[in-house]
């Protein structure tokens, strides 16, 4: 609450050269997600591929270890969410920033399995903190009408880190892995921490309100904000997780991330193993999927304000699944390269909704706290994605099976955002 207290003693109109600072959070928050995916999001592909070099670690082994970060995510989503709730994003964003920092400075030291699993732990718990909940939780409380398109700007954030993670590869390739991963701890501190200095909670206490909107002066006369007003007819995680739009949107975004957690793991291996193309070639889609995700995600934003964002979800789990499909069974580049197109866009053009949607449904009051909790269902994708296909890998000598089971479940799962319609607001006295 000391944050609260700070930033209310002198409210007033906070702009900086004119701009609302709520877009000034949006580029903070875009900025932090660059960082996480250029250093180990979009970059931990190459990470598996040395590593299994020098230890022989398992495809199956190394999968586990993504699938662990997205378990710890899942299981102190809750908790996380109740810090945003109590303490801010700045705090929380600072925090994880340290603790993400120190992950990576250990994890340069790694000589064991049993180490590389504790780090890796505590890289993602760091990682968590500073990262896509906390970020999402800061935008939504400053924006209301243009809420998708401020989600789906920080989640660009995450497709240029993607495109520079190719900086992080040649790294990889020049210093090595040791060197790359305690250099990356280093520019977390220096570049990461004055980022979320620029990270505020809500509008109302700087004297603005959502989306930078005046007053109506008969809520001014009677001395409620919007957000007070709003925050009357939000749901409570107790009432959220009565309605079936909670659990309808939850267990679809763990369908969609079956294949987005499996491609930023095995996409690598796939292309240069079992596809037998050059490292360069595989290296080049690696670069085109985020530059395609990029794209989709700026254009998902303003779609998704304007449009149905429950629909253009369902299309988007069908160009998850089609588009690995076409990667499962390529014979020739053309294959290759229309996974590429339909999985990079229907990934952008999904990511920003799945936030959006759930601010819409139940409002931003205790919007972290609900979303934490869905995340202990979403990871159901996260975790299992990498393992699926890595195992079946391992066993097969194949991704094609492993592909083939994640299309059908990514396909499958647009059924739940097809009834998953907006529930009956609460109304209070």
């Amino acid at each position: 609450m000391a944050e609260a207290a700070a930033e209310t003693v002198a409210p007033r109109r906070r702009r900086v050269s004119g701009v609302f600072y709520g877009w000034w959070i949006v580029a903070a928050g875009g900025g932090i997600q660059l960082l996480t995916g250029a250093l180990l999001g979009q970059a931990f592909g190459a990470y598996v591929v040395l590593l299994r070099e020098e230890f022989g670690w398992s495809k199956t082994v190394l999968s586990a270890a993504s699938s662990l970060r997205e378990a710890e995510s899942g299981i102190t989503g809750p908790l996380q969410g109740w810090l945003l709730d109590r303490l801010g994003p700045r705090l929380v964003m600072q925090i994880g920033l340290v603790i993400f920092a120190g992950g990576f400075m250990l994890f340069a030291f790694v000589h064991s399995l049993l180490a590389f699993f504790g780090v890796f732990l505590i890289m993602s718990v760091g990682a968590s903190l500073c990262g896509y909940l906390t970020i999402t939780y800061a935008a939504v409380q400053w924006f209301e009408r243009r809420r998708a398109t401020a989600i789906s700007l920080t989640t660009a954030g995450f497709a240029v880190g993607g495109i520079a993670s190719r900086l992080t590869v040649q790294s990889l390739e020049q210093l090595g892995w040791r060197e790359t991963a305690f250099i990356s701890g280093i520019i977390l501190l220096v570049v990461g921490l004055p980022l979320a200095q620029l990270m505020r909670w809500r509008p109302a206490d700087h004297g603005l309100r959502v989306d930078g909107d005046p007053p109506p002066e008969a809520h001014v006369a009677a001395g409620l904000t919007r957000f007070e007003l709003d925050a009357s007819r939000d749901f409570t995680l107790r009432e959220a997780l009565r309605t079936r739009a909670f659990w309808f949107v939850s267990f679809g975004h763990a369908s969609a991330l079956f294949i987005v957690s499996a491609m930023n793991v095995h996409l690598l291996s796939h292309l240069k193993e079992s596809l037998h193309y050059s490292l360069s070639f595989a290296a080049t889609i690696a670069l085109v999927l985020p530059l395609l995700f990029l794209t989709g995600t700026i254009i998902g934003g303003p779609i998704g304000d304007r449009f149905s964002k429950r629909w253009l979800v369902v299309c988007c789990m069908f160009g998850h699944a089609g588009g690995l499909l076409l990667l499962a069974y390529a014979s020739n580049v053309a294959m290759v390269l229309g996974f590429t197109v339909l999985h990079g866009l229907a990934w952008g053009l999904r990511g920003p909704q799945m936030a959006a949607i759930r601010a819409d449904y139940f409002g931003r009051s205790s919007f972290a706290t609900i979303l934490g909790f869905s995340n202990m269902i979403i990871i159901i994708g996260t975790i299992s994605g990498p393992v699926i296909a890595g195992y079946m890998y391992d066993r097969t000598g194949d991704y094609r099976v492993g592909f083939d089971i994640l299309a059908g479940l990514a396909a499958a799962g647009s059924l739940f955002f097809i009834f998953a319609t907006k529930p009956q607001r609460p109304v209070r006295a």
